[in-house]
């Protein structure tokens, strides 16, 4: 079989460098609302909309439990379609209409609701946020259930983590650096002017981002490369679902490990714990925020070369299991320095930039140290469950003969999204906890305690998920000799079942 049909003789399903290089850009689309939204909103309801700062956390949770829910029941429909414009494509362009819509609605129109109609705020607030959470569902389902049709290839899916992260990048990445942008040049981030100047930006680049994943996925997005049965593939009855789970036990595993992983990374990274570290600890927000940012990405550069090549080697799960350990490692001296720093005392103050330009200090360079390598190294891997999702639908493809990338990646977004909605209620309870009745800003003074907040939350939070992946790991049997066996197996049953024979006799001829 040619190469230009991106087959070769082992039946596997490869794809081009310009399709890996594009359609990881729709986790760049989506990401764009994990900052706009999930990291803001919060901040936005309490200081804008002047809406009570327990309800603002709490609902966050409760929409992201709504947005878990809603993953299995999206996943089941984008299995059962398959029209001319393919499976994925529809659920990209219908979801990133409706985020942008509703981003637009609830950022730049309920802040004109006078005060004296609160209660109207809270249902905007609300309602707004609800309809947001189903086209991010709609758009998100398809970064990881996508990946089975794009490649097959146990040494081209690696790369998909470094695509993945620079479209996470484009997106998450670029909006965080545009956010102190925007702040020191139009509001603060409790002024309605931020989020006016935020908003249409941060949808005009999601939506650029969305063209060129739809781009990259547009020849993949076709019944030939629909599991082993292609276009005659077997509807799954939604009764099926629930045995499917319990017979995955990668997925399982695969889910605990990643779900645990995003909770660590949305607390760690919430604006409101960023502002208590580098604003009222360290007492120079602006000096801090974007340098550390932009130092973590130089870190991960150096991971990202060594974790690919060792996924290529070794297979994924050896090469998340190695630099997850070194993040953890890497964090015990984060702590330590943390637990050092005393206010007022500049000998223990983080500290780049300062009036006089460069102004560094023991340390903060030994805290650019162990957190650039800990936090290079966890976000080099950050992203690995995704295409780790793609190796256990084919497996369940081996497994069964079914074929249900959907529910497959909404399954593992259900417990990603269950867990990580703790998150804003973590940070909430926390904050009321040290007496503040609204959630801190950069500008915000000191308080006793939120240095140990900031110490649970930016540091012990990220190691206990960082130690139960390892454990996860453990028992997870996908190793990538493990992946090479079914593919092959997979393109033996799909080739006969090409020539005629019946998935029943394909699965019990070729194991």
């Amino acid at each position: 079989m040619s190469n230009e049909n991106n087959q070769v003789d082992s039946g596997l399903n490869r794809a081009k460098m310009y399709q890996l290089a594009l359609f990881p850009m729709n986790n760049g689309a989506t990401n764009v609302y994990f900052v706009l939204i999930l990291s803001y909103i919060a901040t936005f309801g309490n200081t804008v909309l002047a809406i009570a700062t327990l309800f603002a956390t709490s609902m966050i949770t409760i929409m992201r439990v709504f947005d878990a829910i809603t993953d299995p029941i999206i996943g089941a429909m984008m299995d059962r379609t398959n029209g001319k414009f393919g499976k994925f494509r529809p659920y990209m362009v219908i979801g990133n209409i409706i985020m942008a819509v509703s981003a637009i609605a609830l950022y730049i129109f309920t802040p004109m609701i006078p005060a004296s109609m609160q209660w109207l705020r809270y249902v905007l607030f609300v309602g707004l946020y609800a309809i947001w959470v189903i086209g991010y569902t709609f758009q998100t389902s398809v970064t990881r259930s996508a990946q089975s049709v794009l490649t097959n290839d146990p040494k081209q899916r690696p790369l998909f983590t470094i695509f993945n992260t620079i479209g996470s990048m484009a997106g998450m990445g670029l909006m965080q650096v545009l956010a102190p942008m925007i702040r020191s040049n139009v509001g603060d981030y409790n002024t309605p002017d931020f989020y006016r100047v935020f908003a249409p930006i941060g949808i005009v680049i999601s939506i650029i981002l969305t063209i060129l994943a739809i781009i990259g996925i547009w020849e993949k997005d076709n019944a030939k490369y629909f599991g082993i049965g292609g276009e005659n593939q077997e509807k799954t009855k939604v009764s099926e679902y629930i045995e499917i789970i319990k017979a995955n036990k990668p997925m399982q595993r695969l889910m605990i490990a990643g779900g645990t992983c995003k909770l660590a990374l949305s607390i760690a990274t919430n604006m409101t714990v960023l502002c208590m570290l580098y604003g009222c600890m360290m007492g120079n927000y602006d000096g801090l925020y974007l340098p550390m940012m932009v130092l973590g990405y130089v870190f991960s550069v150096p991971f990202f070369v060594l974790s690919v090549n060792t996924s290529q080697k070794k297979g994924q799960k050896a090469s998340l299991q190695r630099y997850v350990g070194v993040a953890l490692a890497c964090y015990v001296v984060v702590i330590v320095l943390l637990f050092m720093w005393q206010p007022g005392n500049t000998a223990f103050n983080l500290s780049i930039i300062g009036e006089n330009g460069l102004s560094l200090n023991l340390y903060t360079i030994v805290f650019i140290i162990f957190f650039g390598l800990g936090y290079g190294a966890y976000y080099a891997t950050a992203d690995m469950p995704i295409p780790m999702v793609a190796d256990c639908a084919d497996y369940e493809t081996y497994r069964s003969g079914k074929y249900i990338p959907g529910i497959m990646g909404t399954l593992f977004s259900l417990v990603d999204k269950l867990v990580s909605s703790l998150a804003a209620t973590v940070v909430g309870i926390a904050v009321t906890i040290i007496g503040l009745e609204n959630l801190p800003v950069a500008e915000t003074p000191y308080a006793p305690g939120m240095n140990w907040v900031v110490i649970a939350l930016f540091c012990v939070v990220p190691m206990v998920a960082w130690a139960i992946t390892l454990l996860a790991m453990k028992g997870y049997e996908l190793s990538g000799p493990r992946m090479k066996e079914i593919q092959a197996v997979n393109a033996q049953r799909k080739e006969a079942i090409a020539n005629g024979m019946s998935m029943e006799e394909a699965m019990e001829k070729y194991k």
